[in-house]
């Protein structure tokens, strides 16, 4: 006869339309019961539309079916919200208090770094009014969901995605909101989006430390913060302001990372600081919290971006800072 673990195991077979990860990932088998009459199987039904449903019935019932000694498979689904199915180890917030320093950059390093380490990573772009991460990974369909629920939209490595860009008619419409709908749409994004089971979710935030970073500090359960900067003294000085916000809601500052520290000539092998000199040691002191990473300016990482493909991304100073991440995160249970 065939056991709950094997049942569960054929189940985790199924890739859930839309998202294309599988139902246990998902996290959306709720019980398995195997007795001599056949197999019960119940589901959850978040996010999933009818025609969706259907399909995963179906399919549950062919593969489990194929079981040792299986002579029925029943299925069943079940209402349950979001927020009662995810489960997230790790939710990291990329801050700067100023516009223009590269957070949705280190947000996307961030996550592929962490991906490529095997770990299940998401990324909540919470930039409302300027979403730029759909265009770094060259993601431009619509998540699939239902009155229950949004899927998250997956990347070429596997990187679930939720952007306000994913549900604009196109991806230069402006977005009009004045501030407690934009928060709104991000706790949407946290309450209201089936991320399942997850080793990191990135948030990227917008610049600032009003109406979007205080809902995520206070709805979000964030395990840690990462500060970015630039070398430029004006913008250290309002980044400061962050870190004393993040400290001020109670927020661990996981680390720093300097954006845009230097550039690499390599046909004289040299670095020139193209806006001053470093303040890794400065905005340490400040945040109480190691330096990550000194990111340069890259043309090829521009360029990658520009043409959606950030994943395609490879340096040392990439796997540096995710080496230097997983080591700050104090709640990490990610893979080496």
């Amino acid at each position: 006869m065939a056991t709950e673990v094997q049942v569960r195991e054929s189940l985790g077979e199924i890739l859930v339309p839309g998202v294309k990860r599988s139902l246990a990932v998902m996290n959306l088998v709720r019980k398995v019961v195997v007795s001599d009459h056949g197999v019960d199987i119940t589901l959850a039904s978040t996010a999933l539309n009818e025609s969706a449903r259907d399909w995963i019935a179906a399919k549950a019932k062919t593969v489990v079916g194929k079981l040792t000694d299986v002579d029925g498979v029943d299925v069943g689904f079940v209402e349950a919200k979001p927020g009662e199915l995810n489960q997230v180890k790790n939710i990291i917030a990329i801050m700067s208090g100023k516009g223009g320093v590269g957070k949705s950059l280190v947000a996307g390093l961030v996550a592929v770094g962490l991906r490529r380490q095997g770990s299940e990573v998401g990324i909540l772009d919470a930039d409302i009014t300027g979403p730029s991460i759909p265009k770094m990974f060259g993601i431009n369909e619509r998540p699939a969901g239902s009155d229950t629920g949004f899927m998250p939209v997956l990347s070429r490595s596997g990187i679930e995605v939720m952007s306000i860009n994913l549900l604009l008619p196109q991806e230069d419409e402006s977005v009009l909101w004045r501030g407690p709908l934009i928060s709104r749409a991000v706790t949407q994004f946290w309450q209201e989006v089936l991320w399942g089971k997850l080793d990191y979710l990135v948030v990227d935030l917008p610049p600032g430390t009003a109406d979007v970073p205080l809902t995520v500090m206070q709805t979000i359960p964030v395990s840690g913060i990462v500060i970015v900067f630039t070398p430029q003294d004006l913008t250290t000085m309002i980044v400061k302001k962050a870190i004393r916000m993040a400290k001020k809601m109670g927020k661990p500052i996981i680390g720093v990372v300097e954006n845009m520290s230097y550039l690499y000539v390599p046909e004289i092998d040299k670095r020139i600081e193209l806006f001053g000199k470093g303040k890794g040691r400065e905005m340490t002191q400040a945040a109480g919290a190691p330096l990550l990473a000194q990111l340069p300016i890259d043309p090829e990482l521009a360029r990658l971006c520009d043409e959606g493909n950030i994943e395609r991304y490879d340096s040392d100073v990439l796997t540096s800072l995710r080496k230097a991440l997983t080591k700050a995160l104090p709640l990490t249970e990610g893979k080496e």
